[in-house]
């Protein structure tokens, strides 16, 4: 995956692909890491159901074409990636 990637394929534990859109990506320097929050295609045309936003970091291969999804790990990059989302969503609004 690379930054400004519209859409990437997600491969969940059971070895399942799904297309999922990209809402926005960011880079922290405190971490040093790259972030990307994602949402599974199809999941924002239904209004009785609020969105299921993921977020990994990433990591772009050598070649720069994939990179790979990593969890996050620690409470301190959650609360990082919750207070970009919460500022994206603000201005979003605006």
């Amino acid at each position: 995956m690379e930054h400004g990637e519209k859409q990437i394929t997600v491969i969940d534990e059971d070895g399942n692909e799904q297309l999922c859109e990209v809402l926005f990506t960011f880079e922290s320097e405190e971490f040093n890491k790259s972030y990307v929050l994602y949402y599974p295609l199809g999941s924002d045309n239904d209004d009785d159901e609020e969105m299921e936003i993921h977020a990994s970091s990433f990591s772009p291969s050598a070649d720069g074409e994939d990179g790979e999804l990593e969890p996050i790990e620690t409470e301190e990059e959650w609360d990082l990636v919750e207070e970009m989302l919460n500022t994206f969503l603000d201005e979003e609004e605006e």
